[in-house]
């Protein structure tokens, strides 16, 4: 092969090195599009679950701060037929300040912050009806509280409107020495349709309203 020829080859195999060279180098330096955050979701959760969370904000705010109550309330979004629920209030009381303060749960995906709290308040410890009680007795979740609730007027009422939202409200009731979910099928505390008592501690059905 003449000198000519030689250079002709040389010139071509360096003109493909280069285009190669720029593609690859063009590939990887190709602005990479930033992937987009997955989008947020709701979270519904059973009260006790809730409580959980809100309990250490609520000892931070005092050490010896005891749950009064735990409530929901049935949405468009959450209809509480499953015992869960995206918002969650509870209060909470200290005997040694005589004060009490509300603490919520959201698991909402426009919430701000999953747990927040409302303006504190005086609290009378010796208010019957308004007693705290130890987190230790709470033994049956609203999951467990709903099932029972279900086969004393629930599930009829159900079965007539699918869409009737159920709220709970948990308290401790001094005169029978019970911690007791309230389970209320539509509208909230004494306005509900039905409400079924449950005992809190050990499953039992108490009574309906």
């Amino acid at each position: 092969m003449n000198s000519l020829g030689f250079t002709f080859l040389r010139r071509a195999g360096a003109i493909a090195l280069c285009a190669w060279a720029l593609a690859f180098l063009g590939c990887d330096n190709a602005p990479k599009t930033a992937s987009s955050a997955p989008p947020k979701t709701n979270q519904f959760e059973t009260g006790r679950f809730a409580l959980q969370k809100m309990y250490p904000s609520a000892r931070f705010w005092s050490p010896d701060a005891l749950p009064v109550s735990l409530s929901s309330y049935a949405t468009t979004d959450s209809n509480g037929h499953d015992g869960k629920s995206g918002s969650w209030r509870g209060l909470f009381a200290s005997r040694s300040r005589q004060k009490s303060e509300p603490f919520m749960w959201s698991g909402m995906a426009d919430a701000t912050r999953k747990v927040d709290h409302g303006v504190e308040d005086n609290y009378n410890s010796s208010n019957r009806s308004m007693q705290a009680w130890d987190p230790n007795f709470l033994k049956i979740d609203t999951d467990q509280a709903f099932n029972v609730a279900q086969q004393h007027g629930g599930k009829q009422l159900l079965e007539k409107d699918a869409n009737l939202g159920v709220s709970y409200l948990l308290d401790f009731d001094p005169t029978s020495n019970q911690l007791r979910w309230h389970v209320i099928y539509g509208g909230s505390g004494s306005s509900g349709r039905l409400t079924v008592m449950v005992d809190a501690s050990t499953g039992n059905f108490v009574r309906k309203e």
